[in-house]
């Protein structure tokens, strides 16, 4: 039984690294409303609020695996 909550505990530990990293990575994404000029070495802003996504699949993705990891943790701290 110990040996099964430990197993839980480091699963949970292990996915909420992903989902954390990944949730890092999308801070680093450049926004879908702004636009890098090469010529001008400048970035332009065109904020369409139909066409603006604020978060990606893989921020998404990244949240949810980091919930369940600190789930996974939960259950293998009451096992």
């Amino acid at each position: 039984m110990v040996a099964l909550a430990e197993g839980i505990r480091l699963t949970g530990a292990a996915l909420g690294a992903v989902g954390g990293a990944l949730v890092a990575l999308e801070f680093f994404q450049l926004p879908s409303y702004v636009s890098y000029e090469e010529e001008w070495d400048s970035y332009d802003v065109d904020i369409a609020p139909k066409e603006v996504t604020e978060h990606t699949n893989l921020g998404r993705v990244g949240g949810l695996l980091v919930s369940l990891g600190f789930t996974l943790l939960f259950f293998g701290e009451l096992l």
